[in-house]
């Protein structure tokens, strides 16, 4: 979509890889370049005001997440959880988020992204694609969910079928859906919102609270295993752990799953976060109070990237 709001947010990024941006310094000594996260909040708030109509989240546009990606105990390459910008499907206002996933091991290349667009006020699946590249197996597939007709219909190979909610979820959809449950330890929430029949119910056990220190900063956590009744990236067979930080912000610091056919886990480790901006209202306040309990706690906590 080649809208105003994008091109503008093209600008921002530009601010996570130049060193003369307005938001950036480069530290002396150093070869990673740091921002002031605040000052790419601001920018970012100047793109995306406030939408009174958003459902409440505490994730926004902007918000950018990059992982180190290990293949058992080897490293093997960088992951990403990007809210990229506002996008539109059939008249639908949605957030487009990305979830990539790139490196490997030689002769064990996994290059695989996944792709959502979710409604900004009831927070659905309107579109789903995954690509992916891994040991032993490539896929390609591309849903468009039609929810007053209660059908998906898969683009690549003209495939049709009965949609199991008239609010689907799709697999990175459900990420940040679980980002916004009350996450309270010890339960489990079983939830009939995939958009294909027989993965449903989705089986959140929210396991634990932990420490997970990452970049040499230790983050309360909150473990949760998802459980979806198909095969993918939280089938049964992935046996997937993910860490949200026990916070307002519920970011993804840790994911581990299996690899099918493969002796060994893929897993995520956090690397650095850029926030985004909420749109709901009193999203983005909260979120603005945290960032300030957070910077006067840590004062001298910046983004490298």
């Amino acid at each position: 979509m080649n809208s105003p709001p994008l091109k503008a947010f093209a600008k921002v990024l530009l601010a996570f890889t130049l060193p003369t941006a307005v938001a950036g310094q480069v530290v002396a000594g150093a070869t990673d370049i740091v921002f002031d996260q605040e000052s790419i909040v601001d920018s970012l708030s100047a793109i995306y005001p406030v939408d009174e109509w958003a459902a409440e989240t505490p994730w926004g546009p902007g918000e950018h997440l990059v992982y180190q990606v290990k293949v058992g105990i080897f490293n093997a390459g960088e992951g990403h959880m990007t809210v990229e910008t506002l996008d539109s499907v059939r008249g639908h206002q949605t957030y487009r988020a990305v979830m990539g996933i790139r490196g490997g091991l030689p002769g064990l290349r996994v290059d695989d992204k996944y792709t959502t667009w979710m409604d900004l006020e009831t927070l659905q699946s309107w579109r789903y694609i995954r690509e992916i590249d891994e040991p032993f197996y490539e896929s390609y597939r591309h849903y468009e969910f039609y929810p007053d007709r209660r059908i998906w219909h898969r683009t690549d190979n003209d495939e049709f079928g009965p949609l199991a909610s008239s609010l689907p979820l799709d697999d990175i959809a459900f990420i940040y859906f679980i980002r916004r449950l009350p996450l309270e330890i010890g339960k489990t929430y079983s939830l009939s919102r995939y958009f294909k029949e027989d993965g449903n119910p989705v089986v959140i056990q929210v396991l634990r609270r932990d420490e997970y220190e990452a970049e040499g900063v230790i983050y309360n956590t909150i473990v949760v295993k998802p459980i979806i009744q198909t095969g993918g990236l939280f089938g049964q067979g992935g046996k997937a752990e993910l860490h949200f930080t026990d916070d307002e912000r519920r970011i993804l610091v840790y994911m581990k799953s299996n690899i099918p056919k493969f002796p060994g886990s893929l897993t995520l480790h956090l690397r650095s976060i850029q926030e985004g901006v909420p749109l709901n209202p009193e999203s983005r306040e909260e979120a603005t109070q945290g960032r300030l309990n957070r910077a006067i706690a840590e004062p001298d906590t910046l983004v490298r990237r």
